[in-house]
């Protein structure tokens, strides 16, 4: 899909400022309410908006420990598995992968211990034929989407453009 300036502006203020309404956004950029309103609706419809939900941090929530897991499984067992491991709560994402494993899992635990305990629940799951695990100590740059606005409408509103660059 392809977004215009207008549409990358809005997308700018709604990460840099998700908690704003729809009438901030369109004072700060100078649009009508209006058009915002039918940006944002239209950006829902088609996908590029997924959720309005807030990002948790897991650290705060007492998972400290992040960790990142990948999975060998034997042929045949992607579709059970994945159903079978999207019943783990500390699985809080998993995604089908090229390369040596078959599924790399962001997982998150309390500790060490409770690190262990995850793997071992996902080893019970069965199909896994091997794990390989990585424990992510410094987190060096986290998720952001304003790099991806900055690509594709270098253009935009400066007051949008500031906020590119923070999430």
């Amino acid at each position: 899909m392809a977004l215009d300036q207008i549409d990358c502006a809005i997308l700018g203020e709604l990460i840099a400022r998700p908690r704003a309404g729809v009438r901030d956004y369109a004072r700060t950029l100078g649009l009508a309410r209006g058009t915002v309103q039918a940006r944002l609706d239209r950006l829902t419809a088609q996908g590029v908006i997924d959720d309005y939900a807030p990002q948790l941090n897991h650290s705060a929530l007492g998972f400290p420990v992040l960790a990142f897991i990948h999975i060998q499984l034997q042929q045949g067992s992607l579709e059970t598995f994945t159903r079978d491991l999207a019943t783990l709560a500390q699985v809080v994402e998993a995604h089908s992968v090229t390369g040596d494993a078959d599924v790399l899992c962001r997982v998150v635990a309390r500790d060490n211990r409770d690190l262990e305990a995850v793997i071992q629940n996902i080893l019970d799951l069965g199909g896994v034929v091997r794990t390989r695990s990585e424990i992510a100590l410094t987190e060096r740059v986290p998720r952001r989407d304003g790099a991806l606005l900055e690509e594709l409408a270098p253009g935009a509103p400066s007051s949008a453009r500031a906020g590119f660059a923070t999430r």
